[in-house]
Formats: structure tokens, sequence, C-alpha cells
């Protein structure tokens, strides 16, 4: 006699919202203060820095000092977030945090800017956000089921897209009507606000990591073994560098020269509104649609990207480069929830961290690389030729991923997967153990 089939999962909309879990709640609550605040942050600081000391100088070494310790302690940050407390390690990093920002908010509003201070507040709190990203991408899978991470990654992708876009704005006029430096103090007041948020974090998914007795640099060692282990996440990473190599200084410091030349000075304010619209209405869709191979549709979608370079390469004028922004905007969201999903589901939870690290130190990594090639190569070949190349090979770099079997066959855990596939994804991950766990880049 067969046992009884196990009845199938409830349809979404039979689910509870995730908003209503205790846990994701005020996880969800903690992001959105803390992103809201992080959003402002940069125009507040550029405005403080440039109104204090009229020197752009001074600016590039105070963001420089914020962006180094950032990128050198990424693994050190992972390796920390696997063996300890992710939520210990989430509330210290964001009192850090208001703390250095409200440090450099009291220099402002007392009349008291120095560079040194300045940048070493900044460096403090780069520093903090080295352990920050890591633990933040640990931590969602012990936070919900992982048949609902998905829907989780694409609530956050909203909030992050929705601060982007209101943030900068609501940063501009603060700082007209009452200045930098309160501005600076409101960033520092959100990242305490979402550290009391983050205290209340109650687990309900996949277990914490037991506690390990390895030294810091053998974890980060493993770390890079078990990186290395699983090929989708190293072709996707690859991918990923690729990209920002090709794409993102060109889109930062060509697009509104660009821009300007072919459409005006307005334009550029509205393919940049145009394209967070896109992110959020991809973000929203996201929430609700169900796929076999969700990794493979954002690697497809990672494409779209390229759109806007190639317009501007193509001297396409705004119609058709407003809709290059709002399609590459769609795509764009998408790519995001597909390969933080991914990683929460298929990467085991005691090397997330560490694995997520690599991620994003590898992917970012070739972000400064990009921009300090892109004014040489424009004065040597031309600016539209840059950018469609540019486009050209962001694209190609997109696609590359597909040509895996890895990557094109790995399953979705909320989707419906055959057996054959999950068993042949499992063969392509890191061995013995199975599991659930955050997030990478894109």
């Amino acid at each position: 006699m067969q046992p009884p089939l196990a009845p199938p999962p409830p349809p979404r909309s039979a689910t509870p919202s995730l908003l209503r879990q205790p846990g994701f709640r005020a996880f969800y609550a903690g992001r959105l203060v803390s992103l809201l605040g992080s959003s402002m942050a940069p125009v507040a600081l550029a405005f403080a820095v440039l109104d204090a000391s009229g020197s752009s100088g001074d600016l590039g070494f105070v963001l420089a000092a914020h962006m180094l310790p950032l990128l050198v302690l990424l693994l050190v940050g992972g390796a920390v977030a696997d063996r300890s407390s992710r939520r210990n390690v989430l509330v210290a990093a964001h009192l850090g945090a208001a703390l250095t920002q409200g440090g450099v908010a009291a220099l402002l509003l007392t009349g008291h800017y120095a560079l040194a201070p300045v940048a070493v507040l900044e460096f403090l709190n780069g520093t903090l956000g080295a352990f920050t990203a890591p633990a933040l991408r640990g931590v969602l899978p012990q936070l919900v089921d992982r048949a609902r991470l998905q829907q989780a990654n694409s609530l956050l992708g909203t909030a992050r897209n929705a601060t982007k876009i209101l943030g900068p704005s609501l940063a501009g006029v603060l700082v007209v009507a009452a200045g930098s430096g309160p501005a600076i103090a409101f960033d520092a007041f959100t990242y305490l606000l979402a550290a009391g948020f983050l205290a209340r974090l109650t687990f309900t998914g996949a277990p914490a990591a037991p506690r390990r007795t390895t030294t810091l640099a053998a974890d980060i060692r493993d770390g890079w073994t078990e990186f290395r282990a699983i090929r989708w996440v190293w072709i996707g990473t690859l991918s990923f560098c690729l990209m920002n190599l090709a794409q993102t200084g060109t889109w930062q410091i060509l697009g509104p020269q660009l821009t300007r030349q072919l459409s005006g000075e307005a334009t550029w304010g509205l393919v940049l509104s145009v394209r967070g619209i896109g992110l959020l209405v991809s973000g929203l869709l996201m929430y609700r649609l169900v796929v076999r191979r969700l990794l493979r549709l954002g690697q497809l979608t990672n494409a779209l990207a390229a759109l806007p370079l190639l317009a501007l390469g193509a001297r396409l004028h705004a119609p058709w480069l407003l809709a290059a922004a709002f399609v590459a905007g769609l795509g764009s969201a998408v790519t995001a929830v597909a390969w933080d999903t991914s990683l929460q589901e298929h990467v085991p939870p005691q090397v997330l961290s560490r694995v997520a690290s690599y991620d994003d130190l590898l992917s970012y990594i070739a972000v400064p690389v990009g921009q300090l090639c892109v004014g040489p190569l424009a004065q040597s070949y031309g600016a539209f030729r840059v950018a469609a190349a540019a486009g050209v090979i962001s694209a190609a770099a997109a696609a590359l991923p597909l040509a895996s079997r890895a990557v094109r066959r790995l399953p979705h855990a909320a989707g419906p997967v055959p057996a054959a596939a999950a068993a042949a994804a499992a063969a392509a991950g890191p061995g013995p153990t199975p599991a659930p766990e955050p997030q990478g880049s894109a």
C-alpha cells in the first residue's frame, strides 16, 4: 500500500503576508529606515564637505576613505557573520554607524569641520559596512521559509529601489531647508532606529551556524574553497565583474555627458527616474511570479541592462533612451531578486556570508577600475564609440553564464522542480551540506 501523497503547498494568494510575520516585519522596517538614511547620506555628505571646505579634493578623499575599508574588509566581515550571531553583528554595526555619522553631523553642526576627523569617521563607517553587508545576506533564510525567499527579496528590493528614488530628493530638500548637518544627523538617527528594529529579530527559518573553533584566516580560506566549488556562483560573479567593469563607470561618467549632447540636460534626470520606475514595477511583479528556473530568467534579463548604453552609442534621442532605461530597470530588478534568492536557496547556511562576501568583492572591485579607464578611452576613441562598445561587452558578459548547464538547470524552490533537475543542481553545488541562505550581488 502506497503512502498518501502530501498535499501541495498552498497558492501564494492563500499564504499570509510576509509582513504579518514579526521577525520579517522587524527586519523589513529596519532595512527600510536604514536604506532611506543611506540613500540621503551621499547627497548630504557631498554638499557638507564642499560647503565646508570648498574643495572637490576633500570630497574625493572622504569618499575614498569610506569605500576603501568596505572593499578591503568584506572577506573578514563574511567570516565574522558566519561564525557569530548575525543579529548581534547587525545590531552592533548599526549602532557603530549611528555613532560615526553622528560624529560627522556634530562636527558640521558646531562649525568644526576638518578633513582628518571627517575622513576617519567615514573610514570607520565604511569598516562597519564591510561587516553589515555579509550579515544581511545571511540572515534572511533564518527569518522566512525557503519557499518565500523570492517574495521576501522582492519586498526588500522594492524598498531599496524606492529609497534610491526618494532619498536623494529628500536629502536635497533637507539640505536647502536646514543644511547638510541636519541631513547627516538624520542618517545617524536612521541607523539608531534600524538597530532597534534588528534587535527584535526572531528566527524561524534555517538554524544558525554552530560556533566555530577555527581561526578567522582559516574561515576566509574555507570561504574561498566553497566559493570556487559552486560552479554557478563563480560563473555568475565573473559575469557581474565584467559587466561592472564595462558598464558602471561608462554609465556614470559618459551617461550624463552624452545625454546632454543628444537631448539636453533635463533628459538625464528623466532617464534616471524612468529607470527607477522600471525597477519598482519589476520588483512588484517578482512578488507573484513563479518560474521553474529563476536563475536562468535572471541571467536572461541581465542583458537588458546594456540597452541604455547601446541607445547612447547609436545616438538615439530621448524617447528611445527613456524606453531603454525603463526596460533596463525591469531587467535589473529581476536579476537582483533571482540572484539573491538562488544564493539563499542553494548555498549552505554556514558558509553563505563568506561566499556572498567573495561575490561582492569580486563583483564590485571592477567598478573603480572601469571608472578610471572611461575617460582615457573616450578621449582616444570617442565617447559614443566607447558607450556602444561598453553596451556590447556588458550584454555579452550577462549572457556568458547561460553557457553553463549549472546556471541553466538550477531549480527554484518555489517553482515546480522535477526530481532529476533537483539532483543535477545538487551535483553542481558544494557537496555534503544542503541548505537555504542569503544573497549575492548584481
